[in-house]
């Protein structure tokens, strides 16, 4: 190659140079001019994390930012690819709702380490010394209230099954200890099976069918999540014992509580996916214009959701608010 074609490839080459790195790794900013915010979820493949990561775009956007949702579908490597991705690109903060409560803990220290603020939602990580903040619903007290309502329900008396979440995530057990810490006073209620469906629909509903053909006669099934919920609903509707065993679910999903409003399901915890989202968009927002001292936790309450209340709920919140 002459040296001719050589002046005419170098400036193409620096052209091309300056401009993937147009994107500012100080600022994050993009295309548009405006600072970035990304909101990696767990899992899209659930309508309420849908709601969490679609209610924090919206709030990121609104404060001004540029938001990208990133899915990693329940999977830890995708999940660690979204945050290179993000580190990569000079994103300015995270709103982030983990996979698991210690193997996200490196991603976000990751991020710390790039001067990329974190904050979780929903899900918490097993660490206090790397997301900013962790804004939380109290699954253990939301469930000692559930807990209480199934003996109401149930009785003194009964067996029943508990269907767990994901394994690695704290809310799977917050949510399991806070019911067992009221249920198993009872010695009369037992428990005839506990097995994880991942806080998936389509698992619960296999898991569930797998239940009741080796425990045909059980009274109740406690479900960690809303989703899994309706698997088992699904199920016990498919075996003609919709009727003859209560379900029992957490979350607030519409779907739930449009069916617990119709005495098909006993009760759910409503969590309000939508003020955490809001509130870790706000703190991202704060934390960047300057602002210090976030609590590392931000309890937010769960409110019991049962056939007489379910009418003031909707829209993954109460109606009248948010």
């Amino acid at each position: 190659m002459d040296r001719v074609s050589l002046r005419r490839i170098c400036p193409l080459v620096l052209l091309l140079l300056f401009g993937v790195a147009g994107c500012d790794r100080s600022t994050g900013t993009g295309r548009s001019g405006k600072p970035r915010i990304a909101v990696i979820i767990s899992t899209l493949n659930n309508p309420w994390f849908v709601v969490l990561g679609d209610a924090a775009k919206q709030h990121a956007t609104q404060s001004g930012y540029d938001a990208v949702v990133f899915d990693s579908q329940n999977d830890p490597a995708k999940e660690a690819a979204h945050f290179e991705n993000v580190i990569a690109s000079g994103y300015d903060a995270v709103l982030f709702n983990p996979t698991d409560a210690d193997g996200s803990i490196a991603n976000v220290r990751r991020a710390k380490a790039a001067g990329i603020p974190v904050f979780c939602m929903d899900r918490e990580i097993n660490a206090t010394d790397a997301a900013v903040s962790q804004i939380l619903s109290d699954n253990y007290s939301g469930c000692v209230a559930l807990g209480q309502y199934f003996v109401k329900q149930v009785g003194e008396s009964g067996t029943y099954v508990e269907l767990l979440g994901l394994v690695g995530d704290n809310n799977t057990w917050n949510r399991s200890k806070g019911f067992h810490s009221v249920v198993d006073r009872y010695p009369g209620l037992k428990m005839v099976s506990q097995q994880s469906a991942d806080f998936d629909r389509a698992k619960a509903l296999e898991v569930m069918e797998a239940i009741l053909q080796a425990n045909p006669g059980i009274d109740a099934v406690f479900c960690g999540n809303d989703a899994m919920a309706m698997g088992a609903y699904q199920a016990l509707v498919a075996a003609g014992k919709d009727k003859q065993v209560k379900v029992f679910g957490f979350d607030g999903a519409d779907d739930v509580v449009r069916l617990v409003a119709e005495g098909k399901i006993v009760a759910t915890g409503m969590q309000f996916p939508k003020l955490m989202a809001r509130t870790a968009a706000e703190s991202a927002d704060k934390y960047l214009k300057g602002e210090r001292g976030f609590p590392q936790k931000t309890p937010v309450t769960v409110e019991l959701v049962h056939q007489a209340n379910a009418g003031k709920y909707g829209d993954y919140g109460r109606k009248e608010a948010e």
